[in-house]
């Protein structure tokens, strides 16, 4: 990569990300058919997917920041208990946890308001089952129900803040990239929203 003295006679362009700002590259992608080989996800000797159908505020806080803290998720963890309530328990929306040995382990949420389409609004797994499989299973689980409805799509928004795999493990699980946006926010380490010590692979700028 360019260094910042040689950026411009290359022709590159760069943008300076304000003092406490986080900065992400979004990709969107989208899966418009269900996977040919797509059946019934299959009992798991170790690994159970449970609705949930009925969040508890404290419990959902809990899942969402032990999967997300490490790439810095924020934006739940900022609303009070009324308007997470309302977000998490309105229908439409299907919340699922992914548990190892009475364990939660993994989150999967589901939008389905706005059929046909349905988004894949939070999926992922806690640090010590990430490369174990639970990822898998869990997307499995996903796709199997998002189609069960046979929507038009079911799409999806990863950015550069997740883990660096995510994008491939979407795009291996059958979605296809098809828009890609620059997202600018506040730091959730700076606002209080998440402690100083997450995602320290990504430093904050103060």
């Amino acid at each position: 990569m360019p260094s910042e003295g040689e950026g411009g006679s290359q022709g590159h362009s760069l943008a300076v990300v304000p003092t406490g700002k986080i900065a992400a590259v979004v990709t969107h992608l989208e899966m418009l058919a269900p996977p040919l080989a797509l059946s019934a996800p299959a009992a798991h000797a170790n690994l159970a997917v449970e609705r949930v159908a009925m969040p508890d505020i404290d419990w959902y806080r809990g899942i969402y920041r032990a999967v997300g803290e490490d790439w810095l998720w924020y934006t739940r963890l900022a609303m009070d208990d009324a308007e997470l309530a309302a977000s998490i328990r309105q229908p439409g929306i299907e919340i699922y946890r992914l548990v190892r040995e009475n364990a939660d382990v993994g989150l999967l949420e589901l939008d389905l308001r706005f059929r046909p389409d349905v988004e894949l609004v939070f999926f992922g797994v806690v640090a010590d089952a990430i490369g174990t499989g639970a990822a898998h299973i869990l997307m499995r689980h996903a796709i199997h129900r998002a189609w069960r409805d046979a929507p038009r799509r079911f799409w999806v928004h990863t950015c550069t803040l997740d883990h660096p795999r995510a994008l491939r493990f979407y795009e291996r699980s059958g979605f296809r990239a098809y828009k890609r946006e620059i997202e600018i926010d506040d730091d959730p380490r700076l606002t209080g929203v998440l402690p100083r010590s997450a995602a320290p692979w990504y430093p904050i700028v103060e």
